[in-house]
């Protein structure tokens, strides 16, 4: 299984970036880190203690990319660039996602327990995005560059851009919408005089 996830891996640098030719896959420090964590990520789950996080180090120090140990992390995931890429413990990041240089999964330092983001399938985040917080990111989610995003959920097929990131397209039309707070029901917050519920409904249709 480990194996058949490296090699969706492998397959997601070549689906990713036209600039990857036979077997540079090799000299990519995103594809070595998340190389490393998915060895490390069973034995942190088994309860091993100190040698997946010394791992995770010595694997910080060589590509600049930080992931901790614990973070679940799906098949045909994508680092372009690597550096500065931080990714918490309790990340949890779907199927075929990419993430550019800089990006930020991390807490806010006011939670316990699930504290980093979630993120669904088919996600793009891009070049320095900070996302904190237990929030939750829908699938086939765009995240444009220098985002911020605190403690609000994104739902599914949106572009979401700024900082604080507001929703700028839902499901292939544009809007202009203030995303929910975590936790927070829809129809609490409004963004542009309509709630995002009343606006998911109205591009269903």
């Amino acid at each position: 299984m480990i194996f058949k996830t490296i090699f969706e891996d492998i397959r997601a640098i070549y689906r990713n970036d036209p600039a990857a030719k036979n077997i540079e896959f090799l000299l990519y420090p995103g594809f070595h880190a998340v190389f490393v964590h998915r060895f490390i990520h069973p034995l942190y789950k088994i309860g091993i203690p100190f040698i997946p996080r010394l791992i995770s180090q010595i694997s910080r120090f060589f590509t600049m990319v930080e992931i901790h140990p614990g973070a679940k992390i799906g098949q045909g995931f994508f680092i372009d660039h690597g550096a500065g890429i931080v990714i918490g413990e309790t990340a949890e990041i779907g199927e075929n996602c990419v993430l550019f240089h800089n990006v930020t999964l991390g807490g806010t330092g006011k939670h316990g327990g699930k504290r980093h983001p979630t993120i669904g399938n088919n996600v793009v985040i891009g070049t320095g995005a900070i996302l904190l917080g237990p929030l939750t990111v829908g699938d086939n989610v765009n995240i444009g560059a220098n985002t911020f995003l605190y403690m609000v959920d994104i739902p599914a097929d949106a572009t979401v851009v700024g900082t604080p990131g507001y929703i700028t397209r839902l499901n292939g039309r544009p809007v202009n919408i203030k995303p929910n707070k975590t936790n927070v029901p829809p129809d609490r917050v409004i963004g542009n005089g309509r709630t995002l519920e009343q606006e998911l409904t109205s591009t269903k249709s």
